[in-house]
């Protein structure tokens, strides 16, 4: 799979032996067959930040960023936006990507019909902050139309308004956070308060997330996706185990032997953060690729949604 990642596969697969043997054994990866899927896994995510500094390295034409083109890409719309010095309408959108998520059956459907309002007009971020009871009342009126799934990420999140985990509470608790005074503005004040470390802004930022359904893995991918596009210049420094079940799980099978092996959060955080001092893949391929692998350790498996 994928020829022109071998050498970087076989690269990590054999950095993973030595650390192993000169430094922290790894009884979950002892094995050939696991070594091998875990670097395939690390592979796939690296391939993930690639494909996102990428989509940035070009010009984006506009339609890509209609969601009533036919031809709407979520992710190439993030970086139109950007490119054309529109930072609030790519974090809202980076919000909505979060929040909707992506399954691999039907992709941007329901994020994009709901930006959409299903082909009639935008709910952008200068009309949905100045007046987030219209967006709310369409969803209500129209969510028996809309397309698509939640992606696995957001697997229970609902449309319906009447739901204890309604659109609703999530967008106006989003704008809460944000303030009146936008995306801009908050990550700016964020970053003076937090001081001029990209991880120490990231963790300042995820503390302060309190969004409605938005848990450790909603506001990790929602930070991760503003850093990665440069809303703001923050990455993770920790792979917040606290809250994680996937991520923690494969840092547990990795270092223990198994899934549910003896360790605390901050030995886990130790240990990934020596492995990385090895890998210098960063956190978010890290708290990622662990999570993909424990779900399958000997079989290689491309999770895409």
């Amino acid at each position: 799979m994928w020829p022109t990642r071998q050498q970087q596969h076989a690269q990590i697969s054999s950095a993973l032996h030595d650390y192993s043997a000169n430094v922290r054994n790894l009884p979950g990866a002892a094995e050939n067959l696991a070594r091998d899927t875990l670097a395939m896994q690390f592979v796939a995510s690296l391939r993930r930040e690639d494909y996102y500094r990428r989509v940035q390295e070009r010009p984006i034409p506009k339609r890509k960023a209609d969601p009533n083109s036919g031809t709407f890409d979520a992710e190439r719309a993030v970086a139109y936006h950007m490119q054309t010095g529109n930072v609030e309408e790519a974090a809202w959108l980076v919000f909505l990507m979060t929040h909707f998520a992506r399954p691999a059956s039907s992709g941007w459907l329901r994020l994009q019909q709901v930006y959409g309002r299903l082909g009639a007009g935008v709910w952008d971020w200068q009309t949905v902050s100045h007046n987030p009871q219209a967006m709310i009342s369409w969803l209500a009126a129209t969510w028996t139309s809309i397309d698509g799934r939640f992606g696995n990420h957001r697997k229970y999140e609902s449309l319906r308004p009447d739901s204890n985990r309604s659109f609703s509470d999530v967008l106006l608790s989003y704008l809460g956070w944000i303030g009146q005074g936008g995306h801009q503005a908050f990550f700016a004040n964020k970053i003076l308060e937090a001081g001029n470390n990209p991880a120490t802004i990231f963790d300042a930022l995820y503390r302060s997330m309190n969004v409605r359904t938005f848990g450790r893995l909603a506001k990790f991918d929602y930070l991760a996706l503003i850093g990665r596009y440069g809303i703001a210049p923050i990455e993770p420094g920790s792979a917040y185990f606290k809250g994680a079940t996937g991520p923690a799980s494969g840092a547990r099978l990795l270092f223990t032997g198994s899934h549910t092996g003896a360790a605390t959060e901050a030995q886990l955080q130790s240990w990934v953060d020596q492995l990385d001092a090895s890998l210098h893949v960063g956190m978010a391929v890290m708290e990622d690729a662990l999570c993909n692998w424990q779900k399958s350790p000997t079989s290689f498996v491309h999770f895409k949604g």
